[in-house]
């Protein structure tokens, strides 16, 4: 029989489910704490200047957004070298379809965001500012909807150990 090319450990890493709630974490920071950089393109669209504090407060909205980027280039790597656990076989084949594309569409997303947010608010993209706050926000703020009812789903529905694989092992 074959081996396949990436393991399946029965459980995520602990520098995996490190990475995964730091990234959460670092989201709801920045999706919940967004007036930083609101008001310095606020600032900055009214009068072409922002004062030190809306500057500033912009800087920790866009340092944040790095790091949520290394941090799923950074988890993505992991999930490469040791592999993530089989689906659960309580859950329906179709379920584990929409979930792989739910996974795919949320590390895009992830990636995506701080990209068009470094665009806007570095090179001045302002195309991509548009596309950051409002189109891909909503698809994001969807797929973490989507990711937590799936989660949920998995723990009082199928009854599997997903929150667990990514909790406490």
């Amino acid at each position: 029989m074959a081996q396949s090319a990436i393991s399946h450990p029965a459980s995520f890493s602990v520098s995996q489910r490190g990475l995964h709630w730091l990234t959460v974490v670092f989201v709801f920071f920045n999706l919940l704490m967004p007036d930083g950089i609101a008001d310095w393109h606020r600032a900055v669209r009214r009068t072409g200047t922002a004062t030190l504090e809306q500057i500033g407060a912009a800087n920790i909205h866009a340092y944040i957004g790095f790091a949520i980027l290394i941090a799923v280039i950074a988890r993505l790597t992991l999930r490469s070298l040791h592999g993530v656990p089989d689906p659960s076989e309580e859950e329906p084949p179709v379920f584990r379809v929409i979930a792989k594309a739910a996974h795919v569409a949320l590390y895009g997303l992830l990636i995506a965001m701080p990209l068009s947010g470094i665009a806007a608010y570095y090179f001045g993209v302002s195309v991509a500012g548009d596309l950051h706050a409002d189109i891909l926000k909503v698809l994001l703020w969807l797929l973490i909807a989507a990711h937590v009812g799936g989660a949920l789903a998995h723990q009082f529905y199928w009854k599997t150990n997903a929150l667990r694989r990514m909790t406490l092992g």
